[in-house]
């Protein structure tokens, strides 16, 4: 039996290599759980992202199916991991933002947002009395001062912001696919922001997509507001990628 065998017991209990294995855990179950993988993009005033959307059953009416979050009327979140530890993430993300209003009349920066819902997740790493919840999430939103942000959160309560990033089951492939358009991405319109987002999850899977397989939100300026994109819309841009690929 391996020296390290029972310290995978406890939450807060280190191994004598230094390693919190529960937490490793919950890093893989948020990964792996869902199956999905999801890609956001910061361009020059806009932010969107994309991820894939499977309907487990037939019964299921899809429209109750969804990944993709509305925090406040600026700001939107995409959590990949289990479903359950997601919407209980997003919900205190609510919380914290309606409090942050109430409390000094404006709405809550998206930067800040993300700094005070890593600040409960790193809680969750210290005390035995709550598991980490099985969730990345990635914020977007346009900000005042900071312009738009991407702002990715881990299970272990880091989070940091992106030009371009990834969640999921196969984040790397798509992180390599962004780093190669990094440079260009600071100029990106709208559209392109959109349909980049779209084309490297269309890479990491290897395979094209109908609008209705796909999930698509962004975020237009420092008066826009969160938008989940139509089906109809999706398919526009499906197909203006098309186009550009004959």
């Amino acid at each position: 039996m391996s020296r390290d065998s029972n310290y995978d017991h406890h939450i807060s209990i280190f191994s004598p290599q230094g390693r919190l294995y529960q937490i490793e855990y919950a890093f893989k179950a948020a990964s792996q759980s869902s199956g999905l993988t999801a890609v956001a993009l910061r361009g020059s005033n806009s932010c969107a992202f994309v991820t894939q959307k499977k309907v487990p059953d037939r019964l299921m009416d899809p429209s109750s199916i969804s990944h993709i979050f509305q925090i406040t009327p600026k700001i939107g979140c995409l959590a990949t991991g289990m479903i359950a530890d997601c919407k209980a993430q997003v919900q205190r993300m609510r919380y914290e933002a309606a409090d942050f209003q109430y409390k000094y009349g404006y709405s809550i920066p998206v930067h800040v947002l993300a700094k005070r819902i890593a600040d409960i997740a790193q809680v969750n790493t210290q005390s035995a009395s709550m598991r980490p919840l099985a969730t990345v999430s990635i914020l977007i939103g346009v900000d005042d001062e900071k312009g738009p942000q991407v702002l990715k959160i881990d299970c272990a309560g880091h989070y940091l912001p992106f030009f371009g990033t990834a969640s999921g089951s196969k984040e790397q492939e798509a992180v390599n696919f962004l780093e190669k358009k990094v440079k260009d991405m600071k100029d990106y319109d709208v559209d392109e922001t959109v349909r980049t987002a779209i084309m490297c999850l269309g890479s990491v899977l290897g395979s094209d997509f109908r609008g209705s397989e796909i999930e698509v939100a962004m975020v237009e300026g420092t008066d826009g507001t969160f938008t989940v994109l139509k089906e109809e819309e999706i398919d526009l841009h499906l197909n203006a990628i098309a186009d550009a690929d004959a």
